[in-house]
């Protein structure tokens, strides 16, 4: 296989920045583009809902490279200018600017959108965080005492809570699972956070559906739920989830389906991958597509892209994962455990909050929980790792 002349990664994040890197290490010598849609360079997501919400980290120091690393890429990169339209068969990116970039080969890196309410547009003290400036924003806002409402009880959500609360907010968090991050962890270990998170101070509102948020003069007033009941908010965080950004993908002839869909060398076309969250590409050892939003996934995904450029056919197959820190928590997951799975601790005591317990289910291990042992839940994880070298063979 011939490598191509040029390529054009769309999306200077984690995935994109890690495809291009890659291409270097890989000894590519053509033309690099990377097309940026914010107005900064490279920059980490996960410190953004703790460090950087906290005021512990400034700005600068989520970016992944400091100018001069990015510099020694020799990649031109055009940042502030977001796609907003493919032509597959030329390969070509139209952007907002009115710039046509045309490429050899194309990565579509693009990630994900927040979920909002319809009537959040423009509301005052009414928040997402995707973004840095989403991040900065919302800081300025979080005064000690502050009453804020976190809605969704997913990994961003109790991030966001745990980090409000160190700064002295008057935390309520809202959603619909019978625990804090029930789907992800099951239900032992979502009871363990949720007291951690009850002990700090958070008021957690389990099981609860919202149907909208209540304003005045343009800010945030509260937050309504499907009980009629209204939660008074100076602040108000949004966390429902997000969307792949494939909008801009309507008319390219590129299959779409909760994501850019690829095989499973993260292939959307002859000559077009995609890497990171907006990519839904075909897991050969789970035999089925899967798109995993999380940043570990980014960066391996970008490098398995960037191999795939170069000539290496092997399919993209890793062992899924994905850490949060919240208050003095770092919980690690490896595996795809079911919401039936069990779990049973292998080292560590669950009481003490310092544990690794693994999910099993028909008998087999699906799973791996790190809470507090980091070293100790990579050592399990390797279990996980074979397993899944075993689902498939090579090609």
């Amino acid at each position: 296989m011939t490598a191509p002349a040029s390529v054009l990664v769309v999306g200077a994040s984690a995935a994109g920045l890690a495809t291009v890197e890659a291409l270097r290490r890989g000894g590519y010598p053509g033309d690099v583009t990377l097309l940026g849609a914010e107005a900064h360079l490279p920059y980490d997501r996960p410190p953004l809902s703790k460090q950087v919400l906290s005021g512990r980290w400034d700005a600068d120091r989520v970016r992944l490279r400091d100018p001069g690393t990015l510099a020694a890429l020799g990649a031109e990169i055009v940042l502030a200018d977001p796609a907003v339209a493919l032509d597959a068969g030329a390969r070509a990116v139209r952007t907002a600017a009115g710039r046509v970039l045309r490429a050899d080969a194309m990565v579509i890196a693009t990630g994900l959108s927040p979920r909002v309410f319809p009537e959040q547009t423009g509301l005052s003290g009414a928040h997402v965080l995707r973004s840095l400036d989403d991040a900065l924003a919302l800081r300025g806002e979080l005064r000690a005492g502050a009453r804020l409402v976190v809605v969704g009880d997913g990994v961003l959500g109790g991030e966001i809570a745990a980090t409000a609360r160190g700064m002295g907010a008057d935390v309520t968090l809202v959603g619909p699972q019978p625990a804090l991050m029930a789907a992800q962890l099951g239900p032992d270990a979502a009871v363990c956070l949720a007291r951690l998170h009850t002990e700090r101070g958070v008021r957690l509102l389990p099981g609860t559906g919202v149907g909208g948020l209540t304003a005045a003069d343009g800010r945030v007033t509260g937050v309504r739920l499907d009980t009629g009941e209204t939660l008074p908010a100076d602040v108000v965080v949004v966390a429902i989830g997000a969307s792949a950004n494939t909008e801009w993908l309507a008319d390219s002839g590129l299959a779409l389906d909760d994501g850019l869909v690829c095989d499973s060398r993260c292939r959307a076309a002859d000559g077009i991958y995609a890497a990171g969250d907006v990519t839904r590409w075909h897991h050969d050892g789970l035999g089925t597509h899967v798109r995993w939003e999380n940043r570990t996934n980014a960066t391996e995904q970008g490098i398995a892209v960037a191999r795939a450029i170069l000539g290496d056919v092997r399919p993209y197959r890793p062992v899924p994962s994905f850490w949060t820190d919240q208050f003095d928590a770092r919980i690690q997951v490896y595996g795809a455990p079911s919401a039936d799975a069990e779990l049973s601790v292998v080292e560590g005591d669950m009481a003490d909050r310092r544990f690794v317990a693994v999910y099993r289910a028909g008998g087999a291990v699906t799973g791996v929980l790190g809470w507090n042992m980091p070293r100790q839940a990579r050592l399990h994880r390797q279990r996980l790792v074979d397993a899944y070298a075993a689902l498939a063979p090579a090609p």
